[in-house]
């Protein structure tokens, strides 16, 4: 109701209360130009990010700002893509284990630590990189780099405590499987990445869960947890020099350095064009998720690929607004009641990437919206305009600005993009990158990686009416005379 609420006022001598005198031609150019000249400066005045490398490979980088507070975190080149069918869920396990004590701070002790401060202590897992980082107050930065680093080293990891967080992870796992998008995805890596590592979940399988041990966990520290694949981030009211001299403080241990030459190379995924297709009629809604293969991280035309995603939009039923909305998908789906909810996907990884769109229907509506969001797909690589391209870079500006919002944004952007480019790309690079791209990039672009190509399809629930896979790959094309 509050979005189509109207105010009206019942006079003249009202209006001009309530909405004001009219601004200046001249005015209103001047206002224009201030917010254009804000955001160039904006970009201009992003403090440098410094990155120091210490003798043992540790990178240590750092973007200093007047605020007062920091995030401190370390991020680390390893997750599910490192494990094997055996140690699958081995990084997830030691991330859950992560919280429960040290060998210099046993038990709860850690977190009270942590407490202590008035910090916030978190950390995730995901396929190519496992992250740790703590939000205090800038003054404690130091004792925030030595929690982690007695986090990273000397995780207790006692038998008590592992067999206590088995049981907490294995309610997760059947958690986790009630979510249908995050089993959808699972499913559309297996099939993508079947036989490679890629094609395991973050979380491991229940059977794997029940059976790994201490040493599994012991050896995957000892494997991955090196300094030259760690790198140390910071943002906010901190001194890069003062951050450096406490990770040379508390992370140049002999356990953080690799002997000889027994760092493991990153193992080889192929995607391959396939399907996985889990009919369940019991539920209510289908979730069907297409992709090709995309490019890895480094990759220039990630930017062309995120315009075209742009252009195409996203769209959810629950928060209305669907035909006021410039993407077109979204505007069929609203006129034809095609689908709860739609969005696209550019899901990179080092050297390969799944590029796609997932979206949420009724059983009966399945055909019609994989059919309008195919031929979007064809659109793209044919026909796409100018003004689009122009509404899709604005799009994506907006996005990389609200990057600046908070320190912890700021703090996982700097270790993501060490890991991922070995540098920190300025947004005012980024943003170079954006104005760059016009509409027969994205044609071209998109022809490259999406028309006539063999596409990975991963479909959930009432799924009846979902055509065959070879159906389905004759839509990747358009006969054209």
């Amino acid at each position: 109701m509050a979005a189509r609420s109207v105010c009206r006022a019942g006079s003249a001598a009202g209006r001009a209360l309530l909405w004001g005198p009219r601004p200046s031609a001249a005015l209103l150019t001047l206002t224009r130009k201030r917010g254009a000249a804000t955001y160039a400066q904006t970009l201009q005045n992003i403090p440098e990010t410094q990155v120091t490398t210490l003798e043992n490979g540790l990178r240590v980088a750092s973007e200093e700002s007047d605020q007062p507070t920091c995030t401190v975190g370390v991020w680390i080149e390893a997750g599910s893509r490192y494990e094997d069918a055996k140690t699958n869920g081995a990084g997830f396990f030691l991330e859950h284990m992560a919280f429960k004590g040290t060998k210099k701070r046993p038990g709860s002790a850690f977190e009270k630590e942590v407490e202590s401060l008035g910090a916030h202590l978190n950390g995730y897992t995901s396929r190519e990189q496992t992250a740790f980082y703590i939000k205090a107050l800038s003054k404690d930065m130091p004792k925030v780099v030595e929690l982690l680093s007695d986090l990273v080293q000397n995780c207790a990891l006692e038998d008590s405590q592992i067999e206590k967080e088995r049981g907490i992870i294995l309610k997760e796992l059947k958690e986790m499987d009630s979510n249908l998008t995050d089993v959808t995805f699972d499913y559309l890596h297996a099939t993508a990445y079947q036989g490679t590592a890629l094609a395991h979940t973050v979380e491991g399988t229940t059977e794997n869960i029940k059976r790994l041990t201490r040493a599994d966990l012991v050896s995957y520290v000892d494997t991955h947890f090196k300094a030259p694949r760690m790198v140390l981030a910071a943002a906010g009211g901190i001194s890069h020099r003062e951050l450096v001299d406490a990770a040379k403080q508390h992370f140049t241990a002999a356990p953080l350095m690799y002997k000889g030459d027994s760092m493991p190379a990153l193992p080889h995924c192929r995607f391959t064009g396939s399907e996985i297709r889990a009919r369940d009629d019991g539920l209510p809604l289908a979730h069907i998720a297409l992709a090709v293969e995309g490019p890895g991280w480094a990759n220039p035309d990630n930017v062309v690929l995120n315009v075209a995603n742009a252009i195409i939009g996203r769209y959810d039923r629950t928060f209305g607004g669907g035909k006021n909305q410039s993407s077109r998908l979204a505007t069929l789906a609203v006129k034809h009641n095609l689908c709860h909810s739609f969005e696209p996907f550019n899901t990179s990884y080092s050297d390969t990437g799944l590029f796609g769109f997932h979206f949420v229907s009724d059983p009966l509506s399945v055909d019609d919206m994989m059919f309008c969001a195919q031929g979007e797909w064809m659109r793209l690589c044919t026909s796409t305009t100018e003004s689009e391209v122009t509404r899709a870079k604005n799009y994506l500006r907006n996005a990389m600005v609200a990057q600046l919002d908070g320190t912890t944004r700021v703090c996982e952007n700097i270790g993501s993009h060490l890991l991922h480019y070995g540098r920190r790309i300025p947004l005012e690079e980024w943003d170079a990158r954006i104005s760059a791209v016009d509409a027969r990039m994205v044609r071209d672009v998109c022809s490259k990686y999406m028309y006539d190509k063999c596409p990975a399809i991963a479909a959930v629930g009432p799924i009846e009416q979902l055509l065959d896979y070879n159906r389905i790959r004759s839509a990747m094309y358009w006969i054209r005379l």
